[in-house]
């Protein structure tokens, strides 16, 4: 349906288009009452200034302006709040897993803390008993070795001794034999200085005689 206004307001334009212009005069029509929605003005050169048309109280770009509000407004209604409650969830999801994972981290770094005290404390309690196993065994071996040379010097002694001894019971042994020798030769001289040829024979005829006779 045709605005009556506008209708009227565009035949008033068109009249004044088609009155002649004049270079030494400038008119100026002022907007009635009854004209509707239009209203026009004379500007300088003789053309004239067609008025937006308005309602209530706004013009064209006003009523894009409350159109854009409105677009926005529903725009914000419908979908902004879901935006930023998904944006928000998001967030908040990913803040969560942040916390997660790094609870998760701290977990894993607890536990390895907690495994490397251990692993120190067992190798310090193996170190000890190490040193003390060291301990043990050098001073074992020290124990034996002494015990070794103090039973190998009594063996060599005891050796030593041995063939002194031996030693000693040779030359005792020889120098008899070498005194009975000498005994021996001294004897048999002594005995070819005192007897003669006939002790001799008559020594030997009783040793015969004493051996044929019965006991």
């Amino acid at each position: 349906m045709a605005n009556p206004s506008v209708d009227a307001g565009s035949a008033q334009v068109a009249a004044n288009l088609a009155m002649p212009l004049s270079d030494t005069s400038m008119t100026e029509r002022p907007i009635r009452e009854g004209d509707g929605l239009q209203g026009h003005t004379t500007a300088p050169g003789g053309a004239e200034h067609v008025a937006d048309p308005t309602g209530w109280g706004l013009n064209s770009t006003g009523w894009v302006a409350v159109a854009a509000l409105i677009v926005l407004a529903i725009m914000l209604w419908k979908k902004v709040p879901g935006l930023i409650g998904g944006m928000l969830d998001s967030r908040i999801a990913a803040i969560r897993a942040q916390l997660d994972e790094a609870a998760k981290l701290r977990a894993e770094a607890e536990a390895l803390r907690a495994e490397y005290e251990t692993r120190a404390k067992t190798a310090q309690a193996e170190a000890e008993q190490m040193r003390e196993h060291a301990r043990q065994e050098a001073h074992h071996i020290v124990v034996k070795a002494k015990e070794d040379a103090e039973a190998l010097m009594e063996r060599r002694a005891k050796m030593a001794e041995d063939k002194i001894a031996a030693a000693e019971r040779a030359a005792i042994a020889e120098v008899r034999a070498r005194a009975a020798e000498a005994a021996a030769k001294a004897a048999g001289l002594l005995i070819a200085e005192h007897l003669g040829a006939d002790a001799d024979r008559a020594l030997v005829d009783r040793s015969i005689s004493g051996l044929g006779r019965p006991n």
